[in-house]
């Protein structure tokens, strides 16, 4: 397997994905580069359907490209089997959901630490890491309590907690804030800045431009192609965005 010790964390080459044959052909991505640094977050924009989900789960080894590839960290995703692939996603990769994927069975400080258990992490400094994760997006004492007892914006935040947990340097969040109000949007954002700051690489999907203005730059996708991108440092950035944004739509 090849792996540089200089690069980004993510680069995303040439990538194309391509779904069904012939009349059912579906050209879910076309010819795709991109490439995040460490610091840095990146947000995706574009209309329904236009690849942003396919985009993340390619990046995130969730599914395989029909053409390209996907390098993280300096490994080839292609060169890996699925038990490295697996060990990977647990290790580096974190993932926020819009739909939080938590398990209703177990609580929330559970939740949390399940990669690391899974990855062989003794249980009881597992469940430590999980609780200063949770404390770390604002849930601290709430370790206890189950997905059902918890607000939509707590059981967000847990999956952003179990997304960050250990050593993440690679953060997908898609759409994490589409069911939350915007209070609580603004807190997940703040949240998924700072860990980028901190060091990590992050890309968020979302249809928000103020939400998208709290990433360096933002690039925008359509029918499966990056059509253009543009910087974005602050929320003073957002309606550029927004015009951007209602642009790139039409």
């Amino acid at each position: 397997m090849s792996n540089d010790s200089v690069g980004p964390v993510v680069s995303l080459r040439d990538l194309t994905r391509v779904h069904g044959s012939g009349e059912a052909e579906v050209r879910a991505l076309v010819g795709v580069n991109l490439e995040v640094a460490a610091g840095e977050l990146v947000a995706v924009m574009g209309p329904s359907g236009s690849g942003k989900t396919t985009l993340l789960a390619l990046a995130g080894g969730l599914d395989t490209p029909t053409a390209g590839n996907v390098v993280v960290e300096g490994v080839h995703l292609s060169e890996l089997s699925k038990r490295q692939l697996a060990s990977l996603r647990r290790t580096s990769i974190g993932y926020v959901f819009q739909d939080y994927n938590l398990i209703p069975a177990l609580t929330a400080a559970e939740n949390v630490a399940l990669p690391l258990e899974l990855d062989g992490m003794r249980a009881g400094r597992a469940r430590k890491l999980a609780e200063a994760a949770l404390e770390e997006v604002g849930l601290s004492g709430l370790g206890a309590r189950f997905p059902e007892e918890m607000s939509g914006g707590q059981r967000q935040r847990t999956a952003i907690a179990r997304a960050l947990i250990g050593d993440r340097r690679l953060v997908l969040a898609d759409e994490p804030t589409g069911a939350l109000d915007s209070q609580t949007s603004e807190a997940v954002l703040k949240v998924l800045r700072a860990r980028c700051d901190a060091g990590a690489a992050g890309i968020l999907v979302t249809h928000e431009p103020r939400y998208a203005a709290y990433a360096d730059h933002t690039v925008f996708l359509r029918d499966g192609r990056i059509v253009g991108s543009t910087e974005a440092t602050s929320a003073d950035d957002a309606l550029d965005l927004s015009a951007s944004a209602e642009e790139i739509a039409r």
